[in-house]
C-alpha cells in the first residue's frame, strides 16, 4: 500500500503567508524574507509620491484580483469624513453692482489730472425681464435671436420713454393720501387684509392716560397748515390765501405725464395770450419724382452699391434719402423697380456694420428673395416657421409674424437693427393679417429706420403721415404711377380657328378708352351669337360652357399669340380646379423644342432627385412633368411646393410658355411675362362673387411687360359669355385703387404680451393704431384749445346763485335735457314709417338749422335717393334790408324763459314778410304739427325759381304762394308757442321705449321749468348769460377732454370685454398681473386660449404623439370635411373633448358681451384631416394619403407644415409649464411629422 504524502495548502489569504518583502534601496531590488509581516524598505521615505490611475488600479484590486473582495467586511463601507457646518454660507449673495463710479477731473488744456470725483452710475439694475431700455445689458446667447417670452420688449419708438427724473417728477406730483379714505386694505393677490377702520376705544381708568387718544390730534407733517394757506380755507388769513403761489397747489394724482402737464397748465391763470395756434405738422412730405437728379454722383461719390444699369429718377430720390438715414415710402406698379431700394438699404447696413430685415407677407416669397438676396450679397439669413439659415447674417430675411414675435420677445437682434423694410405693405388691407403690420410698425424701436415698399395707393400720403405721427419723425413719400413698359389691353371674343383674330383694343398704352373697340367686341359677339341661334336654335346657352368650349377658346388664343410673338403667358384664373382643368385640357399643345425639353428633363430630374422613390411618382408629380415638357404649367396652392418652385424657375428661364395660375403668383417676385390673360373678371371672395377690384387687376396686369424685351406688355380679358358691362370695365381698368385701410384687432396674445410689461399699456397700443388715426391726429391742437378754454373759463365772473337764483343751475339743466329729449323723441320718429308718411305735400312743420330758426314752413314736394329723403319747403323768412350780409348785424342772445323752452316760440318777421324754398333733410324738421295746407307745389316751386333769374327778379309772387305764405303768418302769430304737433306715441302709434319713456320724461320736465323760481329775479337774465357761457365752455373743455383720454377709442369696450374672459379662465388676476396661464398663451402663435386649456386640462397628456398632431390638425386645417368614420376611438374622443374646451371658450365670450357666437368660434376649428394626419406621423407614405381625402396635396402638406410650427411651439410652452413628459410627446410628434416630401428643402435654399 502506498502512502500518499500530505499537502500543505496556502491560506486563503496572500497576506497570511509567512513571507515579507524588503526594498533595497531604489534600484527596484527586492528580497523575500521567511517571516510574516507587512513590506518594508530600506530606505526612510521611499520614492516621491504619485498619483495612481484610479481606473487601473479598482481594476487590478477588484476586477483582476477577486480574492482581494472582503465578502462580509462591511466596516470600510460607510466612511465618511465630517464637514464643519457653516450656515451663515446659506445666506451668501452676489455683490450688488456699483453704484457709483470715480471720474478724472482734468485741466482743460494740459490734460493733467486735478483730482476725482465721485459720479452716480444710471441703469445698473436692468435686466431683460425688468426694463425696456437698450441700455440693459444682453441675455444669454442661446436666446439672443429669438428672444424669450419672459423678457421685455425694447421701447416702442415715439413714446416717450420716462427717465429717472420724470418718475420723480410724477412722484413728488402726487397728492397727498388720505389716510382715513385712500389706503388699501386687501394687498395684491391676497385674499385679505388688514382693518385701518378706527375702533373706539375704552374709557381709559381714572388716573390713566390712553396714548393713542393723546396723539390723534397732533400733525406730525405740517402738511394740512400749508395746504389751508394755499387754498384759503379757515385757519389761514384771506391775504395769506390771494398772496399764495399757484404752483403751491396740491396736483390731482395722475397716470400719465401729459395728463399732468394739462392739469399744470390749467391750474395757472397767469399764462401769455396764445395768439396762433401751432404750425401744422408735416410728417409726411411727397418727394417730386418728376425733377431729374443731375447732382446724384456728386452727392454720393461712393455709394454703397452698383447697378449694372442706370437707376429711375425714383429710385435715386429714394437712395439720397437713405444716405440721411431718411425713413422712405415707396410705392411704384408691379415690376417697376422697388427692389432697388431695399437693395441699397441691404448694402449701406453692410457698409455701417448694421443689419437689416426684410419682411415679406408669404413664406414663399421670403425663400425667393433669400435667393435673390443671397446672390448678389452673399452675407444673408433666412428665417421661417421650420427653416433657420445664417441667423448670424446681417440681412435676416422673415415674414412679418416673426418679425412680431421677436419684438415682443425682445431679441437682442433688435439692437443692431438699422433697416426695416416691409415688402408689399398694401397687405395690411388682409383682414386676418393686417393686424400684424400695424402692431409691428407700433412696436419698432426708435434707431430703426423704415422702407416701406407698396404698389400705387390713392393715400400714401395719409399711411405716411400716420407712421411719421407714430414714429415721431419724417416720411418720404416717393409715388410713380409710371410703367418701365406700358401696357395694352384688349378684349378677345374668339373661340375658334376662324375667330382667333377677334382681339379688340379696349385701353392702349396712353391710358386712353376705346368705346370703339368695345362696340366692335360686342358686335362681333352678337353676330357669332345670331348665327349660332340660326344653326341650333335660339335656345342654346349664352353662357360659357365647360371643359370644351374653355379648350377651343384658349386653343385659338394661343395659336394667335404664338403667330404674334405673344408668348411666355400667364392665364389668371380664380379657381384651383379651373386651373387644373384648363391646363389638363390642352392635351395636343406642344411649345416647347427639343432642346427645351432636354433642358427641362435635366432640371426636372435634379430636382425630384431629393425626393424618396415613392414620393416621385405622385400623381401630381408625373401629371406636372408631363404638362411642362410641353411647355406648359400650373401654379396655384394646391400644387406641392417643391414643384410650385420647380414652375416658378421655369418659367423664370422662359422655359415654361403658358402658366395658369391664381392671384397669388401677381405678388411680390418680378417674374413678367410678354402678355396676360384674364379668364374671367369676377372671383369669389370667400363670401361671394364680385367683380376685380382696380387694385387687384392693375397688381395682375403689372406682369405683363419683361423691361428691356418689350415695348409693351399685352393684357387680354376672355369673353366666354357675353361682354362686360363697359361701365364695369372702365371702372376696373381705369379705377382708383383700394385705399389702405387698418384691419386693427384685439388679440388675446397681443393684450398679454402687453399687460405682462407694466410701463406698455394697451390702449396705447389702440391709441397709435392706424384705425384711430383720423381722431388723434389733432391731439395737439385739443391740447391748445383746452388751454385756452382753461384761461378763458378761470377768467369769467362766477354768476349769482343767491336769493332767487338758487335754482338756476336746475334750469339750465332742465332746458338743455328737454332740447335733448325731444331731439331724440323727434330722430324716432323720423325714423319711423308713420312718421315719413305723415311728411306729405301741404304739412306745415317747424323748421330749425342754421339758417332758420324755429320757422313754420310746408312741404311742396317729397323727393328720396338711396341715401335719404328730400324735402322742399316753402320757408317764412324776414325780408332782407341790405344785400351785405354783414350790415345786417347779428341777433343779440335769447333768454329762454318756460314758455321758449315748453314751446317753440316761432319766428315773427319784424318787418315785411318775405318766403324761400329750402330743402330739408330729415334732421332739419324740429316738429310736425297737426296742420295740413291745400298747395300746388308743382306751381309754385316753378313760380319761384322762375323769380331767382335776374330778369324776373322783382316780378310778384302767384296768388298761390301769396295764399301759402298769408296762412303760415297767420298760424305764426295764432300760436306764438307752435301749432299743435303730432304725439309721437297716440298719433304716430310709435311703441318704442325709448319714445314713451322720453315723453313722460319731458313731461316732468316741463312741469319742474314752470315751477322754476329764477325767472321771477330780475337779475335772471344777466345771470343766466353768465351761467350758460360758463357751462358752454366746460362741456366743451369735457369733450375735449374725452377726445384725449382712452374712453374716446373705439376699441376700449371690447378690450375690456376681453380682460374680463382672461380673468374668468385664469390668466391675469383681478388687478392685471398676468398668472402663468397666460404666460404659457404668450408663448402659442395662434389659438393661444384652446391650447392652453387644452394643456392645462391635461387632454394631451394622455395620447400618444401621433394621436396629439392628429388634434390639433383641427386648429390649422383650412380645407373642409369630416372627421371621418375609421378614426380610433381615443381620436374621437379626443375631437369631442377639443370641442368642448372651444365651446366652452366660446360661452365664457358670449358672457363677456363679445360678438362672436359660439358656434362661430366653435366653427373655426376643422378637423377634416384628422385621419391624414394621424396616419402620414405613423409612418404611411405620401402617395397613399391621396385616397384618404380629396384635399389638394399642397394644403395637406401646408396643413402638416403648420402643424409642426405649432408642436414646437407647444414643446416650449410645456417647458416652460414644467411639463417634461408632454414636452418630450410633442417634441416626438413634430419629428414625426417633419420627413419625406411635405419638408423638402426650399430649391430656393439650395
Amino acid at each position: 500500500m502506498i502512502e500518499t504524502e500530505r499537502l500543505a495548502l496556502p491560506p486563503p489569504d496572500p497576506l497570511d503567508l509567512p513571507l515579507r518583502a524588503v526594498e533595497l534601496g531604489c534600484t527596484g531590488r527586492w528580497e523575500v524574507l521567511n517571516a510574516p509581516g507587512a513590506p518594508e524598505s530600506t530606505l526612510p521615505h521611499g520614492l516621491p509620491p504619485c498619483a495612481p490611475d484610479l481606473q487601473q488600479e479598482a481594476e487590478q484590486s477588484f476586477l483582476s484580483s477577486p480574492a482581494w473582495l472582503p465578502l462580509h467586511g462591511v466596516e470600510h463601507s460607510d466612511r465618511k469624513w465630517q464637514r464643519k457646518m457653516d450656515p451663515w454660507s446659506l445666506l451668501a449673495i452676489l455683490g450688488a453692482p456699483v453704484p457709483s463710479d470715480l471720474q478724472a477731473q482734468r485741466h482743460p488744456t494740459t490734460g493733467q489730472i486735478l483730482g476725482y470725483k465721485e459720479v452716480l452710475l444710471e441703469n445698473t439694475d436692468l435686466s431683460a425681464t425688468t426694463s425696456l431700455s437698450l441700455r440693459r445689458p444682453p441675455g444669454p446667447t442661446s436666446q439672443s435671436l429669438w428672444g424669450n417670452p419672459t423678457q421685455y420688449p425694447f421701447w416702442p419708438g415715439g413714446m416717450d420713454e420716462p427717465t429717472m427724473r420724470d418718475l420723480s417728477t410724477q412722484e413728488e406730483a402726487e397728492e397727498e393720501i388720505d389716510f382715513e379714505k385712500d389706503l388699501l386694505t386687501i394687498p395684491p393677490g391676497f385674499k385679505k387684509g388688514m382693518d385701518f377702520a378706527p375702533k373706539d376705544h375704552p374709557a381709559p381708568a381714572p388716573g390713566l392716560f390712553s396714548l393713542s387718544r393723546l396723539l390723534e390730534p397732533l400733525d406730525l407733517g405740517g402738511g394740512d397748515e400749508f395746504e389751508r394757506e394755499a387754498v384759503g380755507q379757515p385757519g389761514g388769513t384771506r391775504e395769506d390765501s390771494v398772496s399764495a403761489s399757484p404752483c403751491s397747489a396740491p396736483l390731482a394724482r395722475t397716470s400719465s405725464l401729459e395728463d399732468l402737464v394739462l392739469k399744470e397748465a390749467s391750474t395757472v391763470v397767469s399764462l401769455p395770450e396764445l395768439s396762433t395756434p401751432p404750425p401744422q405738422e408735416q410728417w409726411a412730405i411727397p418727394v417730386d419724382v418728376t425733377s431729374p437728379v443731375g447732382d446724384f454722383y456728386r452727392l454720393i461719390p461712393q455709394p454703397a452699391f452698383q447697378w449694372a444699369f442706370e437707376p429711375d429718377v425714383f429710385q435715386k430720390q429714394a437712395i439720397l434719402h437713405l444716405e440721411r438715414h431718411d425713413s422712405v415710402f415707396v410705392a411704384a406698379h408691379t415690376s417697376a423697380g422697388k427692389t432697388v431700394v431695399a437693395e441699397y438699404a441691404i448694402a449701406l447696413a453692410q457698409k455701417h456694420m448694421t443689419r437689416t430685415i426684410y419682411t415679406s407677407p408669404i413664406k414663399a416669397l421670403s425663400n425667393q428673395k433669400f435667393r435673390d438676396f443671397r446672390n448678389t450679397f452673399g452675407d444673408v439669413g433666412l428665417l421661417t416657421g421650420d427653416v433657420q439659415l445664417h441667423p448670424e447674417a446681417s440681412c435676416l430675411i422673415m415674414t412679418t409674424e416673426i418679425l412680431r414675435s421677436m419684438l415682443y420677445s425682445g431679441s437682442d437682434v433688435i439692437r443692431d437693427l438699422e433697416w426695416v423694410i416691409f415688402d408689399e405693405v398694401h397687405y395690411i388691407n388682409d383682414a386676418e393679417r393686417g393686424v400684424v403690420w400695424e402692431e409691428v410698425l407700433i412696436m419698432l424701436p426708435d434707431h430703426v429706420s423704415i422702407i416701406l415698399l407698396s404698389a400705387t395707393v390713392p393715400n400714401a400720403l395719409e399711411f405716411a403721415d400716420w407712421i411719421g405721427r407714430l414714429k415721431r419723425r419724417q416720411i418720404y413719400v416717393i409715388s410713380t404711377v409710371a410703367r418701365p413698359v406700358p401696357l395694352e389691353h384688349y378684349l378677345f371674343t374668339g373661340n375658334s380657328p376662324k375667330t382667333q383674330g377677334e382681339l379688340f383694343l379696349l385701353l392702349d398704352s396712353r391710358g386712353t378708352f376705346h368705346t370703339k373697340g368695345y362696340y366692335a367686341a360686342v358686335d362681333a359677339k352678337k353676330e357669332r351669337m345670331s348665327k349660332h341661334a340660326q344653326t341650333f336654335g335660339a335656345k342654346q346657352p349664352t353662357h360659357h360652357g365647360g371643359p370644351a368650349q374653355d379648350r377651343g377658346v384658349y386653343l385659338s388664343l394661343l395659336a394667335f399669340l404664338r403667330t404674334r410673338a405673344q408668348l411666355p403667358v400667364v392665364v389668371f384664373t380664380f379657381s384651383r380646379g379651373r386651373c387644373d382643368e384648363q391646363a389638363s385640357g390642352l392635351t395636343s399643345l406642344d411649345l416647347t423644342t427639343s432642346s427645351e425639353k432636354s433642358e427641362i428633363h435635366i432640371f426636372l430630374q435634379r430636382c425630384l432627385a431629393r425626393l424618396r422613390g415613392s414620393d416621385r411618382q405622385l400623381p401630381q408629380v408625373l401629371h406636372m412633368s408631363e404638362l411642362l415638357h410641353r411647355g406648359l404649367g400650373v401654379h396655384h396652392s394646391g400644387i406641392l411646393p417643391i414643384l410650385k418652385e420647380i414652375v416658378e424657375m421655369l418659367f423664370s428661364r422662359g422655359l415654361v410658355k403658358v402658366l395658369f395660375a391664381t392671384e397669388t403668383f401677381a405678388m411680390g417676385v418680378n417674374m413678367p411675362a410678354r402678355t396676360v390673360v384674364f379668364d374671367s373678371m369676377r372671383k369669389h371672395d370667400g363670401s361671394t362673387f364680385r367683380d376685380l377690384l382696380p387694385g387687384e387687376y392693375v397688381q395682375m396686369a403689372g406682369r405683363a411687360g419683361r423691361r428691356g424685351l418689350d415695348p409693351t406688355g399685352t393684357v387680354i380679358l376672355l369673353c366666354k359669355g357675353r361682354v362686360p358691362e363697359m361701365v364695369d370695365l372702365h371702372r376696373m381698368m381705369m379705377g382708383k385703387p383700394s385705399q389702405l385701410q387698418s384691419q386693427f384687432r384685439l388679440t388675446y396674445t397681443m393684450i398679454l404680451n402687453l399687460l405682462r410689461v407694466d410701463a406698455l399699456r394697451v390702449e396705447d397700443m389702440m391709441k397709435r393704431s392706424f384705425s384711430e388715426f383720423p381722431s388723434r391726429k389733432d391731439s395737439k391742437a385739443h391740447e391748445q384749445s383746452l388751454a385756452e378754454l382753461t384761461k378763458k373759463l378761470g377768467a369769467l365772473e362766477e354768476p349769482d346763485v343767491t336769493g332767487q337764483l338758487v335754482d338756476l343751475l336746475e334750469y339750465y339743466r332742465w332746458g338743455e335735457e328737454l332740447t335733448e329729449t325731444r331731439s331724440l323723441i323727434q330722430r324716432r320718429v323720423l325714423e319711423s314709417v308713420n312718421g315719413l308718411k305723415s311728411l306729405s305735400a301741404g304739412r306745415v312743420v317747424v323748421v330749425k338749422n342754421q339758417e332758420h330758426h324755429n320757422v313754420l314752413g310746408v312741404i311742396l314736394q317729397v323727393s328720396s335717393n338711396s341715401m335719404s329723403r328730400v324735402f322742399t319747403t316753402l320757408v317764412l323768412c324776414d325780408k332782407p334790408t341790405s344785400e351785405d350780409p354783414q350790415e345786417r348785424g347779428s341777433a343779440s342772445p335769447d333768454v329762454p324763459y318756460p314758455d321758449d323752452l315748453i314751446g317753440f316760440k316761432l319766428f315773427l318777421p319784424e318787418g315785411p314778410c318775405d318766403h324761400t324754398v329750402a330743402k330739408l333733410q330729415t334732421g332739419d324738421v324740429a316738429a310736425i304739427t297737426t296742420k295740413v295746407l291745400r298747395v300746388n307745389g308743382e306751381k309754385i316751386l316753378e313760380d319761384f325759381s322762375k323769380r331767382q333769374l335776374p330778369k324776373f327778379k322783382k316780378d310778384p309772387p302767384i296768388a298761390a304762394v301769396t295764399t301759402a305764405v298769408q296762412e303760415l303768418l297767420r298760424l305764426a302769430q295764432a300760436y306764438p308757442a307752435g301749432p299743435p304737433t303730432l304725439d309721437p306715441v297716440n298719433d304716430l302709434q310709435l311703441k318704442d321705449v325709448s319714445v314713451v319713456e322720453g315723453e313722460l320724461r319731458a313731461r316732468k320736465l316741463e312741469e319742474l321749468i314752470r315751477g322754476a323760481q329764477c325767472v321771477h329775479s330780475p337779475r335772471f337774465p344777466t345771470q343766466y348769460l353768465k351761467l350758460r357761457e360758463r357751462m358752454q365752455i366746460q362741456k366743451e373743455m369735457e369733450r375735449l377732454r374725452f377726445l384725449l383720454s382712452d374712453q374716446s377709442l373705439l376699441l376700449l369696450p371690447e378690450y375690456h370685454q376681453r380682460v374680463e374672459v382672461l380673468r374668468i379662465l385664469g390668466y391675469v388676476d383681478e388687478a392685471g398681473t398676468v398668472k402663468l396661464a397666460g404666460r404659457v398663451a404668450c408663448a402659442m402663435s395662434s389659438h393661444e386660449l384652446l391650447l392652453t386649456e387644452l394643456m392645462f386640462d391635461n387632454a394631451l397628456s394622455a395620447l400618444q404623439p401621433e394621436e396629439i398632431a392628429a388634434l390639433l390638425s383641427g386648429l390649422v386645417c383650412q380645407s373642409s370635411g369630416d372627421t371621418g368614420e375609421q378614426l380610433p376611438s381615443t381620436l374621437k374622443q379626443g375631437v369631442e373633448r377639443v370641442r368642448a374646451v372651444a365651446k366652452r371658450i366660446g360661452e365664457v365670450q358670449v358672457a363677456c358681451g363679445l360678438n362672436q357666437t359660439v358656434e362661430e368660434f366653435v366653427g373655426e376649428l376643422n378637423f377634416g384631416l384628422v385621419e391624414v394626419v394621424y396616419e402620414w406621423a405613423r409612418g404611411m407614405p405620401f402617395s397613399e394619403l391621396a385616397g384618404l381625402s380629396g384635399t389638394p396635396e399642397g394644403l395637406v402638406v401646408r396643413c402638416i407644415q403648420r402643424l409642426a410650427e405649432m408642436c414646437r411651439s407647444l414643446r416650449g410652452a410645456a417647458r416652460l409649464v414644467g411639463e417634461p413628459v408632454l414636452g418630450a410627446k410633442m417634441e416626438t410628434a413634430a419629428t414625426l411629422l417633419r420627413r419625406d416630401i411635405v419638408f423638402a428643402a426650399s430649391l430656393y435654399t439650395q
